[in-house]
């Protein structure tokens, strides 16, 4: 079969990787510059690979597109591929046609994805095992190069888009909250069916574990639930929502699973915040379900610490505390970062806004932010939204200059918090980079 990939970065790159490995014919495309590292690569398996334009005579033969997850459905090459119908799947999809005899767990939700696929894989730690995905780690190139028997894969609503077969052991689904509207037509139905996309192969033999206190999420639920999954609930709520599932009752978390009840003491938590209760809830829930023990699963869980860039604290300079939260891209990602704090709090904020709803944090920005600092290329949304606050807003273009600007504002123990609620892409490579200049800045202190 001749395979054309859209997209020569880690997932592009895998996907190609693997292609090769199976005995197909196939060429890489992208229309950018493809980093040294993944040029090396396509070089070492000696994969044909164009940069900085899309050769039409290249792509139109192929039986079969793989497209990466950064390239939106609305380009104009995309959409001249659908017209001649050629196949499109995404690189989750295809990693899956080669690994249906393991067992996959697929993580997705508007928040906490990174933290929940890096916590399950904690817990579950084997030789065995690998986690991928959408947390940087192309389940294709693990699936050729170095297979396992459990994968633990982050999957994005970008990756969902296009699968057709693609059916994990157990599915998770964290919440749904307004996000990436600008890749789905603005309109949140399209981006709930992506999400939802996730169960739509299950059957008896698989478990379905989601969030009952997510609006949007139980919203949607009646249209795309699969009755044939056996459902397993998350809630913040002092009751079980369903036969096997996690609540919260008397400062604890409470699991029922296989009709055993197990509890957790909150204070005894490894990551603090109701959103990390969710987190938690889930990633053990998981691990129960392939078949972890829980007295395993007891011993793993307090040696855990938060990932990079998710409420990160990086140090504390003369009584003020700084934290990374660049990974948070969305509103809803700032709620629970700004709801966690008890401090005064100077807000980092801004980017490529991807059509947020300010409005639902309005109320904490207004008893818990001293002085919002913008480090953007595009401030005009966020002055918008606060400017009826009375809160300082000062515009900025580097980590450097908001830290300085914050020092201006902070007092002994307030907080300067990075969380963006936007994309990186205007002033940085991805959240990423946005999160180290901010340590490196900070550190620099």
């Amino acid at each position: 079969m001749y395979i054309v990939v859209i997209g020569g970065s880690e997932s592009g790159t895998g996907a190609a990787i693997l292609a090769q490995q199976q005995g197909h014919v196939v060429f890489v495309s992208d229309a950018a510059t493809i980093l040294d590292k993944y040029k090396q690569k396509l070089i070492a398996h000696n994969i044909p690979y164009e940069e900085n334009q899309h050769s039409w005579d290249k792509i139109e033969n192929a039986q079969l597109i793989i497209k990466s997850p950064g390239v939106p459905e609305k380009t104009e090459l995309i959409q001249k591929i659908r017209s001649i119908g050629i196949p499109i799947i995404s690189e989750v999809e295809w990693a899956y046609r080669y690994a249906q005899q393991s067992n996959i767990i697929a993580i997705t939700g508007s928040n906490g994805k990174s933290t929940t696929t890096a916590l399950t894989t904690h817990l579950l730690q084997s030789e065995d095992m690998a986690m991928v995905g959408n947390i940087g780690i192309s389940f294709a190139e693990t699936v050729a190069l170095n297979p396992k028997k459990y994968y633990v894969a982050e999957v994005s609503s970008f990756q969902l888009d296009d699968i057709h077969l693609f059916k994990p052991k157990v599915s998770v689904l964290l919440n749904i909250t307004p996000d990436h509207l600008d890749r789905y037509q603005y309109d949140v139905k399209l981006y709930a069916k992506a999400k939802f996309n996730i169960i739509s192969n299950q059957d008896v033999s698989d478990y379905f574990i989601y969030n009952v206190d997510s609006p949007l999420l139980m919203h949607h639920l009646p249209l795309y639930l699969n009755q044939q999954v056996n459902p397993v609930t998350i809630t913040l709520k002092n009751a079980f929502q369903s036969e096997q599932g996690a609540c919260v009752q008397n400062e604890n978390l409470c699991f029922l699973w296989q009709k055993n009840l197990y509890k957790i003491p909150i204070h005894e938590l490894p990551l603090q915040g109701k959103h990390n209760q969710y987190n938690i809830m889930a990633s053990i829930l998981a691990a129960l379900c392939v078949g972890a023990n829980w007295e395993d699963i007891i011993q793993k869980l307090p040696s855990f610490t938060a990932i990079p860039h998710r409420m990160e604290k990086v140090r504390v300079f003369n009584g003020i505390t700084f934290i990374n939260d660049s990974k948070a891209t969305n509103v809803d990602s700032v709620w629970y970062a700004l709801d966690s704090m008890i401090q005064p709090v100077i807000w980092i904020a801004g980017g490529i806004d991807k059509g947020n709803d300010y409005a639902q944090i309005k109320e904490l920005v207004k008893n818990k932010v001293k002085a919002i600092i913008c480090m953007t290329k595009y401030p005009e949304n966020i002055q918008k939204a606060f400017s009826d606050l009375n809160i300082p807003i000062v515009v900025v273009d580097s980590p450097r200059n908001a830290i300085q600007q914050s020092l201006a504002f902070a007092s002994v123990n307030d907080v300067v918090l990075l969380s963006p609620a936007c994309a990186s892409f205007d002033l940085f490579k991805n959240y990423e980079d946005r999160g180290m200049q901010f340590k490196d800045a900070v550190l620099l202190l």
